[in-house]
Formats: C-alpha cells, structure tokens, sequence
C-alpha cells in the first residue's frame, strides 16, 4: 500500500481537530510513527506535537515502554514527570517490532504516515527494518529519521551516546568551568535538546522534500554532529588560526570585556557590552571615572587591559545588591540579568506573560504543570494532553486502521 501525493491532504482522524473550529494546526496534517525513548528522540517529536503533529509512540511492551517512564525521582510504577517533561501530546500503542503480528499493525500505520522518527543506536534501525529502503514499498513518500549518539555508518555506529558522553566528546567539557575547576558538564542536558531541535528541523524539511518530490528518504542524524556544530565560531577559529580555546574566569566571553558574571554584595549577576555604547552606558551608571580612561575605550583596549578593568568592576559590583544593579543597568539599556535559581526564573511574571507554563490532566496524578516548548506559529496552541499511559490509544488506533480489537493484544 502506497501513500501516492498523501501529503497534499491533511489526515482527517477526528482526535487531532482543533477545539473551537475549523482552523487547523500549523502541523495537523503530519504524522509521525515514533520509536523513540528517553530524552533527545521524545523532544525533538515533542516539538512537533505541541505544533499540531499527531505523534504515535511505538513502545515495546516485552521492554516496558518508553525507559523514561522509570526515572526517579518523582515516579509511580509507569509514570514519571520526566516521562511527562518529554511526551505530551502524543498517543502510544505497545507493538514489538519483532513479533510478527504486532509488526503488520506497525506496517499498516506506516502506510497513511509521513516520517517513522527514532532515536536509537546507529545500527538499529537498519536491524529493525525502520530504514527508509525497508519501508518504501510500503510508503513510497516515508521519510525515516534517526537520531543516534554517532551515526549510522561505520563503527562508531555501533556505540552508545548519552548527552554526558557527546558533552565530553565534542570538546564541551574541556572549555566549560572555571579554569582551576574540573572539566564541567552544562547543568542541562544540552546536547539531548539541542539534538531533538535538529531532528524536528530536520523532518519537516524531510517531510517539505518528499510532499513535493513524492519521494521520502532517511535522514542519518547524529547527537555527535550536533555538538561538533554547535563549536561554531571558536571551532572556526581553531581550524583557521589555531586558537586554543581555554577555561575562562566567571563564565567570561572569550573575546568581549566585560562580557561575564560579576558578584553582587548578596549574589550574583551577569553583565554583557557586545556593542561599545552599552560599555559607555555602563559606566555612566556606575558613575566611576576610572571607566572611563583612554585604556578602556574600545574593544581592543579593553581586552588588553582586562585584569585591571575587571577588578575595579569586581570592586564596583560588590558594592551593591543584585536587583539594584539589574534595575539600575537595565534602565539604562545595558545587557544584565540577575543569575537566578530555577524557582526564582520560573517565578519571573515574563514566564505567565508568554505563555510558558499550562496544566493538562493526568489519570494519576491530577493536574499536572507544564513548560511549554519554544517553537510558535501564532498565538500559542490552548489544548494540550498529559502524556500517554502505555497502550492507551490501542483501541482508537485499530480503529483507524479498521483492524478488529480482538486482534493479537488488543
């Protein structure tokens, strides 16, 4: 079965309607058939889903589903609120891609589907028959994508990469910290993310190609690539100047002064002078005239003289409290920011202001709080469902595919 030009119409399965109307969602007429686990797959096809996508988790009932169903601490039995941080708006059914029946199921939804997305370990796919030369003759337009911690091809598909792991392959580790400190680690999983960002990316212009070509492809991603990219201009200055980039003091940018973290008398604060008027504006709020020598004057100067311009910043910071400086340098249109704990930024009224946290209802826990994800078409989507319970749209999928729920595990 074949899905010929399926992608000129949207899918017309009545759970993915917009509440209210007739106007769709930006990304309602995409489906995605989602292997997916844990962290950097599930928010790559989460971005999708809050968009609108109908996102059908495949998870493996002999495995237990989704392994973030399972990580503490905040988990009862198969939920977890990180299970939930990563899987709202989507639907799943427990299929064993290895078991024969379960796999007609599977191949039948890859019929009427746009992209199968996973994110498992480089040879895998191949194994499971999730590539895209598996599963043409079934879709000619499927577009199979996989995120995996090295790629594909080689050897080094064989291994497996955690954001901890990709962290200390691609050099991040190595210039992160305070320069007497240990390698560091980003205090979120960065490389997850951002590798869930360049699938989602990655899909809808897979997708874009094959509606238009009415042929899909795969789409070999890697969490890898995605670090090494993501070096951007101090990679380019080591490959073309052979810069070495080193640990800086105070999280400080490598090139700009005073473009760092400076302590408050009760805290800490961040001051950025990206542009030579904002440098100008900061010392006419602080009002010291030793900022204002000839040494101190531009770019170049500053850099040269940055031991002594930093201390007598140090010396000026310390003088008064954190929010004192934010307002009195934000008033006066320089970069600044408190550094805030994550109760303090999830408190910060620009939060509510944007939209950033809903609720949805969950089955065990009631009304569960949610932060919305960043990519927006419009106004910001208003209904969101919790998380999936494993299995739960069993029923509701066979019934689409017309397929009896006294089949195998229905």
């Amino acid at each position: 079965m074949t899905r010929s030009n399926a992608g000129a119409q949207p899918h017309t399965a009545t759970h993915s309607k917009s509440a209210g109307g007739d106007k769709m969602k930006p990304l309602e007429d995409i489906r995605i058939i989602a292997v997916e686990q844990y962290g950097a797959g599930p928010w790559g096809s989460m971005q999708l889903a809050d968009l609108g996508a109908d996102v059908i988790k495949i998870e493996d009932p002999t495995t237990g589903g989704d392994i973030g169903r399972y990580v503490p601490p905040y988990r009862e039995e198969t939920d977890s609120l990180f299970y939930e941080s990563f899987n709202r708006n989507k639907r799943s059914i427990a299929l064993s891609l290895n078991d024969d029946e379960d796999r007609k199921v599977f191949d039948r939804l890859i019929a009427d589907a746009d992209i199968v997305y996973s994110n498992l370990r480089g040879d895998v796919p191949a194994k499971l028959g999730i590539s895209y030369e598996s599963l043409r003759h079934i879709n000619e337009q499927i577009v199979c994508c996989n995120i995996s911690g090295y790629g594909g091809e080689g050897q080094a598909a064989k291994r497996p990469g955690y954001d901890y792991m990709l962290q200390s392959a691609a050099g991040w580790m190595d210039i992160t910290g305070e320069p007497d400190g240990p390698p560091t680690k980003s205090g979120l999983s960065l490389v997850d993310f951002s590798g869930g960002l360049v699938a989602a990316i990655s899909m809808l212009a897979a997708v874009h190609a094959a509606r238009r070509d009415g042929v899909g492809t795969d789409c070999d991603l890697s969490l890898f690539d995605t670090a090494i990219s993501m070096l951007t201009y101090v990679g380019n200055w080591h490959l073309n100047e052979g810069f070495e980039p080193t640990r800086t003091p105070k999280s400080s940018h490598p090139s700009l002064v005073p473009f760092q973290a400076f302590e408050a008398s009760d805290g800490w604060l961040t001051v950025g002078c990206a542009k030579e008027k904002f440098y100008v504006r900061l010392a006419e709020v602080t009002g010291d005239p030793r900022l204002t020598a000839e040494k101190f004057s531009d770019f170049d100067r500053r850099i040269e003289n940055k031991t002594e311009l930093l201390a007598i910043l140090d010396e000026i910071f310390a003088q008064g409290t954190a929010d004192d400086w934010v307002g009195r340098l934000e008033a006066a249109g320089v970069p600044v920011a408190k550094v805030k704990s994550v109760s303090e930024a999830l408190a910060d009224p620009l939060v509510e202001e944007r939209g950033l946290i809903f609720d949805t209802t969950h089955s065990r826990w009631g009304t569960i709080r949610n932060i919305a994800t960043a990519p927006r078409v419009g106004a910001r989507m208003q209904t969101n469902r919790a998380a999936p319970q494993i299995d739960e749209h069993r029923a509701e999928l066979l019934a689409e595919l017309d397929i009896p729920t006294t089949s195998k595990g229905a």
